[in-house]
């Protein structure tokens, strides 16, 4: 189990702190957006063009017509970010909870109800309205604040809870994932998408030739994300489609690996060769052997999980908090009191705040009460209950949706877009509150993280 406990404990410090990020950045966004001296800037900023020309070729275009700032996060960036999520979602299905499909059925059904209700309780209060496309908003589960809250909480968590809560999020990315390419995705050109789809053969058929390179997946992945953009479907779709493709298999077993160190280790006689105490260049053959060991260190690592560590720096410390700060820009003098109980914004906190709870506990309830699944050990379902609100905190995933929705450039859509942001914000904090509070009531007063 100890590897296990590694693992949550490296997932939670890497989302706790993209946590931390993003609520800085949120915060951030909302005061420069309402102070007067900043408005304007803060607004013009992200209608700049953004440009990587060579000739007459720009890759950050879209139909012969160059991003601005927004489009390049919403759409470039937020590739990335997809990507990494992909990433995870492979690593999960292949070593962590959704290799077992027993051990994945609470999570996966718990997502599915977490996306299922929220939905239906959105579209019963839009129906028949405008806002009425705005229905995937609530569905979305934000995996860094979630896991923030829990982690708040410290070791008095099961670490069988955290698993849960990790697993449940990364369904919920799927679900968001697929949502966006089926539901936001228009004006196909498929010659485009050919084209796409030829050379994500090409990256199929390089990881079953073992081919290690990352060179190799992110350079076809870059024409790929283009050709997704030119191609009418949504390009943050063809970050996680190679995410995919990248090879989960490293090159040298850890056996050989360990039998390429000694080999060459053996080489230097440490006891006769006086030149290793000092401070000198080292010779052909020293360093011949030194760099076969950093060769089968490469080798040894697959490109998914030394892809996937890379990244998760770049995405929490950089494109999370950036996006934030670009869509969480809510200028509230545009509104009124009662748009917080009221239209898309009510529908998105019910959906949030009761349709998550409801989702995922039921769906829960009812998947353990037939034999489907089983508890977490060393949970109730006063903790799950808990858990179940902390899955409303639908931040991220949930603003992307939302510029999907309603960022059309038109002004009314653009009322409704900010709206809909108010609506998540007061949503998300509403579920992270009670979520925090119940869980502090009901979860044990001493550790029990390392005995789950």
């Amino acid at each position: 189990m100890s590897g296990v406990f590694y693992t949550i404990r490296k997932t939670l410090r890497n989302y706790l702190q993209g946590g931390n990020m993003l609520l800085v950045a949120t915060v951030l966004a909302l005061l420069v957006v309402n102070l007067p001296a900043t408005r304007d800037f803060y607004n013009s900023l992200w209608t700049h063009e953004v440009a990587l020309q060579i000739g007459s070729f720009n890759l950050f275009s879209h139909n012969g017509h160059p991003m601005n700032v927004m489009q390049f996060i919403n759409d470039a960036l937020m590739a990335v970010f997809f990507f990494s999520v992909g990433l995870e979602i492979k690593r999960e299905v292949l070593v962590g909870e959704l290799r077992s499909m027993r051990r994945a059925m609470l999570p996966i059904l718990g997502a599915c109800g977490g996306m299922i209700v929220p939905v239906a309780i959105f579209y019963l209060c839009a129906q028949g309205t405008p806002y009425e496309r705005g229905c995937a908003i609530p569905m979305a589960t934000d995996i860094a604040f979630s896991l923030g809250v829990l982690s708040m909480l410290g070791s008095r968590v099961p670490i069988s809870l955290k698993i849960f809560l990790t697993t449940l999020a990364v369904v919920d990315d799927l679900g968001g994932i697929l949502v966006i390419a089926i539901f936001y995705s228009d004006h196909i050109d498929v010659t485009m998408l050919l084209w796409s789809a030829l050379l994500i053969g090409l990256l199929m058929l390089g990881g079953r030739m073992r081919i290690q390179s990352k060179l190799f997946y992110m350079g076809i992945g870059i024409i790929i994300w283009f050709l997704f953009l030119q191609a009418g479907i949504h390009p943050t779709i063809a970050g996680v489609i190679v995410a995919f493709c990248v090879p989960a298999r490293p090159l040298f077993n850890p056996k050989h690996y360990v039998q390429t160190i000694r080999t060459n280790i053996s080489y230097f006689a440490a006891d006769k060769d006086e030149t290793l105490d000092s401070h000198t260049i080292l010779d052909h053959d020293q360093l011949n052997w030194l760099k076969e060991i950093e060769s089968a260190s490469d080798k040894v690592i697959s490109p998914l999980q030394e892809l996937e560590d890379s990244l998760h720096p770049v995405v929490n410390w950089i494109i999370m908090p950036l996006f934030a700060f670009a869509n969480a820009g809510i200028y509230l003098g545009g509104l009124s009191p009662e748009s917080v109980v009221s239209g898309v914004s009510l529908s998105i906190i019910l959906g949030l705040v009761l349709g998550k709870f409801l989702g995922i506990l039921s769906f829960s309830w009812i998947a353990v009460k037939c034999g489907v699944a089983a508890m977490p050990s060393r949970t109730n379902w006063k903790m799950m209950s808990s858990v179940a609100v902390l899955g409303g905190i639908g931040f991220t995933v949930s603003l992307f949706i939302a510029n999907l929705s309603f960022g059309t450039g038109d002004p009314y859509f653009s009322e409704l877009l900010n709206e809909a942001k108010l609506g998540i914000v007061v949503g998300s904090i509403a579920a992270g509150v009670i979520g925090w509070s119940v869980l502090h009531l009901t979860l044990p007063k001493t550790s029990v993280t390392h005995n789950s």
